[in-house]
């Protein structure tokens, strides 16, 4: 190999380590000129080996068994007279239920020398038998201790556990800056722990699942099916994420994962291991500010929360946040947009104080906001609704605060919203599904469930109905006759 070709090879080689030749990457542009071969054999010998050492040991396969009861196809019972005519015992007769098992894979890491992994919740979801391997090849069966399918983690407590284990410490992912190199380890594809380097590709990244609270670190390190639940750690060995997510054509990885900050991480775990894992609630609702919104509201760039409606007596307004009212960071750190603005309210500590840093009328100005948890008023009134009518079958409740944060819908809903609805009810047949809110019952606006219940019951004499309800944003109208 000539000089020429050698320098080359270990440039690029000690590049991926962040160094050139020993000169540190903030001085990049003057190695490329520069450029030498290494002038030690320590530097030759540069590795992450010291690191995986450090980190590894924490990080374990976690194997779940799930029993899952399923009924072989019955075209009869597609059509709806066969159904209502021969019922349940009809379908059953030409197809009884029948029991499989399901197994599944995934990563943890161990965050307590006395057994506490931390996972995510879409590994060990419904599962009823769970099973850790460490990485000296030890096992231990694992109980629950509490899931979260709003951040997608779950943490999970070894039984019998003898001795102490090798625990990861938790860094803080709020000083997690773009290009900052880091290493996911985990389980890709059940083949063993596997450790994988890149970078930190850019943060707070929202819209990647449906979980309720995300800000994802997105690293080019790759991430594969069977790393979820895995470690993300930065260079000093701090868990700084837990990877959790990956954007994939194929099914493999294409340098795009997804991992939940650690500093939500803290706030879950130490809910869920308390058995009272409450978020503070905001109270009010607003949009991103776009290039257009900032050069009206005379802004120096586009970013922050307008907002645009606040709820009455919620922790917005007795902080003395005002509609119009531009909130540009929480706590000093900075908020961009909605998702992020409920991101940083989801990670604070009840109780406690909040610090917005607000725009209002092209002046900054500090607001003191209490941190609550969201009320449970006015009392849901969850209610089965019977009789003869489109509703019957379907549990209905009022949607107050408390319950939106709960199901993970927007906190200023209001109104009456259908919890589920009955396999072989009339709600069914009517279409009704999960999630829809009831906006109005032949002409008549629906407020509450009491509401609800008065017009369902004087409209069955006449068996006519006209009904609207509001699903994904859109109002839906159906006319019934039974």
């Amino acid at each position: 190999m000539t000089s020429k070709i050698a320098a080359k090879f270990v440039l690029a080689v000690v590049m991926g380590l962040g160094f050139v030749a020993g000169v540190p990457a903030t001085s990049m542009a003057q190695a490329t000129i520069d450029r030498h071969l290494p002038g030690s054999e320590a530097e030759i010998k540069l590795s992450f080996a010291p690191l995986v050492k450090q980190t590894a040991p924490a990080v374990v396969n976690i194997y779940t068994k799930k029993v899952v009861t399923s009924r072989p196809a019955n075209p009869f019972m597609n059509d709806p007279f066969f159904r209502e005519f021969f019922g349940e015992r009809f379908g059953g007769a030409l197809g009884a239920p029948r029991q499989r098992v399901e197994r599944s894979l995934g990563s943890g890491v161990i965050v307590s020398r006395e057994g506490t992994v931390i996972t995510n919740h879409h590994v060990v979801d419904g599962a009823s038998e769970i099973r850790v391997v460490l990485h000296d090849r030890r096992e231990y069966d694992a109980e629950l201790v509490g899931s979260d399918e709003g951040t997608d983690l779950a943490v999970l407590r070894l039984r019998d556990v003898d001795g102490l284990l090798p625990a990861i410490t938790l860094g803080d992912s709020d000083a997690v800056e773009v290009g900052d190199l880091v290493l996911a380890i985990g389980n890709p594809f059940g083949v063993g722990q596997t450790v994988t380097s890149g970078i930190v590709s850019a943060l707070s990244r929202a819209g990647v699942t449906g979980q309720d609270f995300q800000s994802f670190i997105q690293t080019d390190a790759a991430i594969n099916p069977g790393n979820s639940g895995g470690a993300l750690v930065d260079m000093d060995g701090n868990l700084i994420g837990v990877n959790s997510a990956i954007f994939t054509r194929g099914g493999g990885s294409n340098g795009i994962g997804f991992a939940v900050p650690v500093n939500m991480v803290k706030v879950v775990m130490r809910g869920l291991i308390s058995g009272d894992l409450r978020r503070p609630w905001f109270g009010a609702a607003g949009q991103p500010v776009t290039a257009d919104l900032a050069r009206s509201l005379e802004l120096e760039r586009p970013g922050g929360v307008l907002v645009n409606a606040i709820r009455p007596a919620s922790p917005a307004e007795r902080g003395g946040l005002r509609p119009g009212d531009v909130v540009a960071a929480i706590n000093g750190l900075r908020v961009d947009d909605p998702d992020a603005l409920r991101f940083r309210i989801a990670t604070l500590e009840l109780p406690g104080t909040a610090n917005l840093t607000v725009i209002r009328q092209g002046r900054q100005i500090d607001l003191a906001m209490p941190l609550e948890i969201a009320p449970d008023v006015p009392a849901r009134d969850q209610s089965e609704i019977t009789g003869r009518n489109p509703f019957s079958g379907a549990i209905v409740a009022n949607v107050n605060p408390a319950l939106a944060d709960e199901i993970g819908i927007d906190m200023m809903s209001s109104g009456v919203i259908v919890m589920s609805v009955g396999s072989e009810s009339l709600a069914r047949r009517a279409r009704l599904q999960k999630g829809d809110f009831v906006v109005e019952v032949n002409g008549v606006a629906i407020d509450s469930v009491a509401r609800l219940k008065d017009v369902v019951a004087s409209g069955e004499a006449a068996g006519r109905w006209a009904i609207a309800v509001k699903r994904n944003g859109q109002i839906l109208t159906a006319q019934f006759t039974l």
